[in-house]
């Protein structure tokens, strides 16, 4: 029940951040961008429709979303006391601090149902908007975890709402050139305001950036007390990856201005039409991933609280030394034998035949990931023009995981699927995973045989793989101890960034045009091929 109310929490957590910075975000596009009042520019009604809208709906579904959270807190409650929480509960600032946010998220969205839309050129209607926004920013000062330290607690709550603003005044605007672009290719806007809105957006987008950095780099200071800290705790390695997700998406962004910036000195808009867009798409996939992550890392316990559980360098490299794989396995009896120990609350040893289970389990997986990656590779070549076949592994697969993953479940083990399913997070997620592993497999294979040139199967696969690498950096081991979940953490949250990585390089494989397209499948690929030896190497660190 905790693994799965912890699960649900971080997910709802990353959409919570995703429609803030829709709402957020799009109210400083509006005030800032836009500027709809300004007689020197000339927007179409649609474009204001449109962009109205898209804050709307961030605004509508951050209330939903919030509300939704306190319900799953009331129900994880209540099933752990076995009685309801309240009148306790309503005592609590999560609660009230909640209910505030989300009062004031209905204050936000109604107002912009009832005025901005229909007055969407007046800057007072835009000054309205924002002053109610103010309350439902502030409010989430006590929904972090600087809310709950005894120390510089209120410089702490102020850094991260800041940083939120940040991330949602970037983010939003990224949702806000998307919203742009589709109105260009239907015909809805002059098509002069894509490069001008592009041009425009590019100081306010550095400046959030630098806002991001500026507010970050204290409470990571604060939270994180030592290089031991940042590299050997749960904390630090979500933040680790935060880091790099970011370059990657700072990356398509430099790129999308040096593109701009080449269209106004040359004229030539080749690379502001046919590469910005997918750019700019590849970069929100990272952004909402990225948030995705910072709601997971939220429920971390920040590294200075457990210097005595954080893990040495040396551990954490040895996580991924290289080793002969694995390829024989303990029996189902012996596996079972040991697994009261497994899961004991108190006094927890897992049996040798537990560790070597896992250990087959993941060796297995990496082969037949490294395989795929390397028929896919000679994919490319006409002559090993069979090799296209390759995804006919992922089928595979998923039907060696759906046996092996939890053998103490349905089909080899007592517990029944239902009931192991949905009375375990770790559980749900492995059935989640091996699901979407099957059907990449599936669809992949379908959309590589098709002969219809405008079919949309091609595009399954990096929406499953993006999807995949979201379960993997939300993946929850809350049985262990932190220090073992840890060590089993950095494993799945390396290879959730491989995956987004593979998501992005595939999606601009079908994007882009050469040799921008044959560099993105190769990098795609190449992060396949990653994940193979990351799982091929893999030692449970339960000894």
């Amino acid at each position: 029940m905790e693994g799965i109310a912890d699960f649900l929490d971080s997910l709802i957590g990353g959409v919570d951040l995703t429609f803030y910075s829709l709402a957020v975000g799009g109210l400083f596009w509006g005030f800032v961008i836009l500027r709809p009042w300004d007689p020197k520019v000339a927007y179409t009604n649609k474009l204001l429709e449109k962009s109205v809208h898209l804050t709307f709906v961030g605004a509508y579904t951050l209330v939903i979303t919030q509300v939704a959270k306190i319900i799953l807190k009331i129900w994880l409650m209540t099933a752990t006391l076995d009685r309801w929480p309240f009148p306790a509960f309503a005592n609590t600032v999560q609660f009230q601090a909640g209910l505030v946010r989300a009062f004031f998220g209905v204050a936000l969205a109604v107002y912009i149902h009832k005025r901005l839309r229909h007055d969407f050129r007046s800057k007072q209607c835009w000054e309205n908007a924002i002053l109610l926004a103010l309350p439902m920013i502030i409010s989430g000062a006590w929904l972090v975890h600087g809310a709950s330290r005894l120390e510089d607690r209120g410089i702490l709550m102020m850094f991260t709402v800041f940083h939120q603003v940040s991330a949602a005044v970037w983010i939003g605007s990224v949702f806000q050139l998307l919203n742009v672009w589709r109105l260009k290719k239907q015909g809805r806007i002059n098509e002069e305001l894509w490069p001008a809105l592009l041009w425009r957006f590019s100081p306010m987008g550095i400046v959030a950036v630098l806002a991001l950095l500026v507010s970050g780099i204290p409470i990571a200071l604060h939270y994180i007390d030592s290089w031991n800290g940042f590299i050997g705790t749960g904390y630090g390695n979500l933040l680790l990856v935060k880091i790099l997700m970011l370059f990657i998406a700072l990356g398509f962004a430099a790129m999308n201005r040096r593109a701009v910036h080449d269209y106004f000195l040359t004229s030539n808009s080749h690379d502001i039409n046919r590469r910005v867009p997918y750019y700019i798409e590849a970069e929100l996939l990272i952004l909402i991933t990225l948030l995705f992550t910072a709601a997971s890392l939220a429920s971390q316990p920040p590294a200075i609280d457990i210097p005595h559980l954080t893990a040495t360098w040396q551990e954490v490299l040895n996580t991924f030394a290289p080793r002969i794989p694995r390829i024989t396995s303990p029996s189902h009896e012996d596996l079972l034998a040991g697994e009261a120990g497994r899961v004991a609350i108190v006094g927890q040893v897992p049996s040798e035949a537990a560790t070597a289970w896992s250990d087959y389990n993941h060796n297995v997986s990496g082969i037949f990931l490294t395989v795929m990656s390397v028929f896919a590779m000679l994919s490319y070549y006409r002559r090993f023009h069979w090799a296209k076949y390759w995804p006919i592994g992922f089928v595979l697969l998923g039907i060696f995981l759906f046996f092996r993953s939890d053998a103490e479940t349905w089909p080899l083990g007592p517990i029944g699927f239902w009931e192991s399913t949905f009375n375990n997070g770790e559980v749900l997620q492995h059935r989640i995973a091996t699901l979407l592993v099957f059907m990449l497999g599936v669809m992949e294979m379908k959309a590589r045989l098709t002969q219809d040139p405008d079919s949309k199967l091609p595009y399954v696969f990096p929406v499953l793989a993006a999807f995949g690498g979201l379960m993997l950096l939300a993946h929850s081991h809350v049985g262990f101890q932190p220090k073992t979940a840890f060590l089993i953490q950095v494993g799945h949250t390396l290879m959730g960034l491989f995956a987004l990585i593979l998501a992005c390089g595939r999606w601009l494989e079908l994007k882009l045009d050469s040799p921008g397209k044959d560099i993105a499948g190769f990098i795609s690929v190449f992060a396949l091929f990653q994940i193979g030896i990351i799982l091929m190497f893999y030692r449970e660190p339960l000894y």
